[in-house]
């Protein structure tokens, strides 16, 4: 039910007459917008993929998240932001919705279904900020691993398989905190215990979660195995 009313309130936001809007198609690889570019409009993904990272000042990239269909993003602008913090990376080919900034801010003034989905997204992305905060500080490298596949394919939605467009280990190295040779490791470790499997795309499997369990982890490898 939840995924039939959000695809209702985007089929009503693309339907809004009068709405200054344009799609955007993008291919792998493709940035959508830079670190430095003028921070005006608010950004929806139909199709594919995007990587939002920011840049230090020595060239060195962190991946901040990873974005798929229905998902909002660079809606800093709406809080006064005048650029961009980060980069937009497409992940995959990819088609996004570009709305103006002015005719976003109306249209979740007059629009109460829109408005409250993209409030339901404001709010679930401040919680996974905070739980990524707290993966950071307190949980290991394999933990955070798991817990960063488990959410790229879509784990909360109640799947018991899910899968991932084709990253490298760069890229999860980035997401996790840590470097490829660790991230080769702890993947060729979940992939003999069942956990996840390499085909075309990278499938993830719902026993992935015992990495991530609460629990003592003393039964992860005869999980793997069951």
């Amino acid at each position: 039910m939840a995924e039939r009313h959000e695809k209702l309130n985007v089929r009503a936001f693309l339907a809004s007459a009068g709405t200054a809007r344009k799609v955007v198609e993008h291919r792998r690889g493709g940035v959508i917008f830079a670190q430095g570019d003028p921070c005006d409009s608010v950004l929806y993904v139909q199709k594919g993929g995007v990587k939002l990272s920011v840049l230090s000042t020595a060239g060195r990239e962190a991946v901040v998240a990873m974005l798929g269909p229905g998902d909002f993003f660079g809606e800093g602008c709406l809080s006064g932001q005048r650029v961009r913090t980060g980069q937009a990376t497409a992940t995959e080919p990819s088609t996004i919705l570009v709305i103006d900034k002015d005719q976003m801010i109306r249209l979740l003034h007059e629009q109460p279904a829109l408005s409250d989905r993209f409030i339901a997204h404001i709010l679930t992305r401040s919680i996974r900020i905070q739980e990524d905060l707290v993966d950071q500080l307190f949980n290991s490298t394999e933990k955070r691993l798991a817990r960063t596949l488990l959410l790229l394919a879509r784990h909360g939605r109640g799947a018991a398989a899910g899968t991932i467009p084709k990253i490298t280990q760069e890229t999860l190295a980035e997401m996790v905190g840590t470097t490829r040779a660790r991230v080769n490791v702890f993947m060729n470790k979940f992939k003999r215990l069942g956990f996840i499997d390499y085909r075309h795309e990278l499938i993830v499997h719902d026993t992935l979660k015992a990495v991530v369990a609460e629990d003592d982890l003393d039964d992860v490898t005869a999980v793997g195995r069951n």
